[in-house]
């Protein structure tokens, strides 16, 4: 699986599938999710509202991902990921921490059920919910490559599209690290 970085606006990227940061009413929010919504326009929204009604009355668990269409956007589907919120207890990150990896595990699950051959991701829980972009940027790389080994016959293409000068550092880290 090849993983790069690229800057820029996620709703631009042209690949098969874009990860929202989505919050668990799957009904927009702000940050990245905001912007998706925007930016695809009111289909993604639409079928939020189906998945709400007759699939996931209670909201999207934190670690958990769903598909939609990808409405206006360049990309086929968005495929909706909850973050946790950052902890700063040891206790409480070893809980957060591997629901956090979940949500890359997650997605790239539901990307090859699709098809999907790429697929970009936001720097999930490093906005609003307050995860330290470096060591988000740590758990997103080792997930990915770890999930490379078993879905890169499908899922061949990652893009993280970090948000900052500051998260395209600790991404540009995160990836010299795992090839180290």
């Amino acid at each position: 699986m090849e993983i790069t970085i690229q800057p820029g606006d996620i709703t631009q990227t042209r690949v098969d599938a874009i990860v929202n940061a989505a919050n668990s009413s799957l009904l927009g929010g702000g940050g990245v999710d905001g912007a998706i919504h925007r930016a695809g326009g009111p289909g993604i929204l639409a079928e939020c509202r189906r998945i709400r009604e007759e699939e996931l009355p209670d909201g999207l668990p934190a670690g958990q991902a769903v598909a939609t269409t990808a409405g206006d956007l360049p990309a086929q589907w968005v495929i909706h990921t909850v973050g946790p919120t950052y902890a700063k207890t040891p206790e409480k990150y070893a809980e957060k921490a591997p629901i956090l990896a979940s949500c890359y595990r997650e997605s790239l699950r539901v990307a090859a059920e699709l098809g999907a051959r790429s697929v970009a991701f936001p720097a999930i829980s490093a906005g609003i919910y307050g995860w330290p972009m470096d060591d988000a940027a740590r758990i997103a790389v080792e997930t990915v490559q770890e999930q490379g080994e078993r879905l890169g016959d499908v899922v061949g293409t990652v893009v993280f599209v970090p948000f900052s000068a500051e998260a395209e550092r600790c991404f540009e880290q995160a990836v010299e690290g795992a090839e180290a």
